[in-house]
């Protein structure tokens, strides 16, 4: 081929390329398969319906009429276009199609979540464009992944209900849909549970916070007074604002480790017979709660009103890094260990946890725990979430159970995102944006049966050194907007910088959510 011929066809492909983006849509995550034609769709006038609307699209249009994110909402008039909901049986189960046209906009969908992930669509294109009015489209796209969390320590750092809702919002707008409340750790109980009044006027009260990194040493802390909770009518009015944008809230309670907040505030539950005082320092506490029965009918009371409150279908357990040296040490836990037949403290974690997965398999609920529960024997019907790297994933998959992969590496937000010197201080690592958004939850070594497995993928925020909401936005964001995209988007469809891109037209939003991001300009 002649040269200049050469460089004509690559200029071409440089301008169809331009003009591709030109008529880009902007949408994060980015879906399956779309085209824009020429000419103008105007909500600005509202819509009207031309036909029934089937009951499994009613949520997504009640989303669309009454649940707004900056004020906006589609609007009933007669000087309108047309708003069309059609079941479609041939769609996936989660599949969804948009069309519009001069005349007005068609949703297909064949379930209640295929319509209102069309909603969620459809929301983002009317809110990034400022005079609701935007290309001609066609959209089909469905989600990679069923599991598309975001998690949110508050036993370290609390967060006021406000806080917790905007976040939620944020989520909904980039079609997040798992909302992971870590509610109970060493250095403070969150939520109100009648039938133990102490364990949140007793143990969400800390004496003071660690100042500084962990590390340091001689540790130093603020002797301020550090408490906290939800009360049950703020807990209902989360779940409840959740289910209105398509966000299952998954509680954790954790056990048998991770537990002095709750031996503060009833000694009886621990082995040393001591109130230990609601934790002051990060890391890990040696407190843990006994295998006895008055300890399970507490947690079964517990979980009894845990459940009461959230409809979800998973309920976290924790089961990390539970410290056995008070097991070791007691004899009545040595005692029970031989009773049972068991060959060590690990196997009677497993059995611990089994003895909880049974009560709540008996309410129709599943448990899901990190990825230590499987050590000592994975409880029959537990999901494995899976924080230290890949590994507890990929075993529980082969063993046909339920994953989240939570590699810490790279979806732990509370790790540095940059090396500049400016970075508020962290617990440590670098998970830059490129990287979170590189992140592919199917690892390779895993056969096609095994893969099916994988629910999908979890960004975590603790809270050690996250003390406030601003830090806490700049922390999740944008790399919350990345994790979206590497749940919803198929692999093949992933492209760095198309996302930059896109973040940019993405900017202006953000500000109007009043989210205090991270600029991704500075990595």
């Amino acid at each position: 081929m002649p040269f200049y011929k050469e460089i004509l066809l690559a200029a071409c492909a440089i301008v169809c390329m331009s003009s591709l983006k030109a008529q880009s849509l902007d949408l994060i995550p980015a879906p399956a398969n779309y085209s824009v034609q020429d000419g103008k769709i105007d909500l600005y006038k509202g819509v009207s319906l031309n036909s029934e609307i089937p009951p499994t699209a009613m949520k997504a249009y009640r989303f669309l009429r009454f649940t707004t994110h900056f004020g906006y909402f589609l609007r009933l008039g007669n000087k309108s276009v047309s708003l069309r909901f059609v079941e479609d049986k041939l769609l996936a189960e989660k599949a969804f199609k948009l069309i519009s046209d001069v005349q007005g906009i068609e949703v297909s969908a064949n379930s209640e979540s295929g319509f209102f992930h069309a909603s969620q669509t459809l929301s983002q294109l009317i809110e990034m464009k400022d005079n609701r009015k935007f290309p001609l489209f066609k959209i089909e796209d469905a989600p990679a992944f069923s599991w598309r969390g975001l998690h949110l320590d508050v036993s370290r750092h609390f967060f006021p209900v406000a806080e917790v809702k905007k976040i939620l919002k944020a989520m909904c707008f980039y079609r997040l849909n798992v909302f992971h409340w870590h509610l109970t750790d060493d250095q403070g109980w969150r939520i109100e549970i009648k039938r133990y009044p102490e364990l949140t006027r007793i143990g969400s009260s800390r004496s003071g916070t660690l100042l500084g990194h962990a590390s340091l040493k001689p540790l130093i802390r603020d002797n301020t007074p550090y408490s906290g909770f939800y009360s049950q009518e703020e807990i209902r009015s989360v779940v409840s604002f959740a289910d209105s944008l398509g966000i299952t809230v998954v509680p954790e309670i954790e056990m048998p480790g991770h537990a002095q907040a709750a031996v503060s505030a009833y000694p009886w539950l621990g082995l040393t017979g001591r109130n230990p005082g609601v934790w002051t320092d990060w890391g890990v506490s040696s407190f843990i709660l006994s295998p006895k029965d008055s300890v399970f009918t507490f947690l079964e009371n517990v979980l009894t009103e845990v459940l009461e409150l959230f409809p979800s279908k998973y309920i976290h357990i924790g089961g990390d890094e539970a410290i056995k040296d008070q097991w070791k040490a007691s004899s009545f836990v040595q005692a029970k260990i031989k009773e049972l037949g068991l060959k060590d403290e690990h196997e009677l974690q497993s059995w611990f946890i089994r003895r909880i997965e049974k009560f709540l398999n008996s309410k129709g609920r599943q448990i899901i725990g990190w990825d230590e529960i499987l050590e000592g024997g994975l409880a029959p019907n537990a999901a494995v979430m899976s924080w230290r790297g890949e590994a507890g994933g990929i075993q529980a998959a082969r063993m046909n159970h339920p994953v989240v992969m939570s590699p810490g590496n790279p979806l732990y937000f509370d790790h540095y995102q940059s090396e500049n010197h400016s970075e508020p201080l962290a617990i440590g690592g670098l998970n830059q944006l490129q990287k979170v958004y590189a992140y592919h939850p199917l690892p390779d070594s895993l056969k096609a049966s095994e893969k099916d497995w994988i629910l999908g993928a979890q960004g975590n925020l603790w809270t050690e050194y996250i003390a406030g909401s601003d830090q806490l936005e700049y922390m999740a964001f944008p790399r919350a907007i990345a994790l979206a995209e590497l749940t919803w988007t198929k692999k093949d469809k992933k492209d760095y910088p198309d996302f930059l891109r896109r973040l940019e037209a993405h900017r202006k939003v953000l500000k109007r959510m009043d989210l205090n991001f991270r600029d991704w300009k500075n990595e």
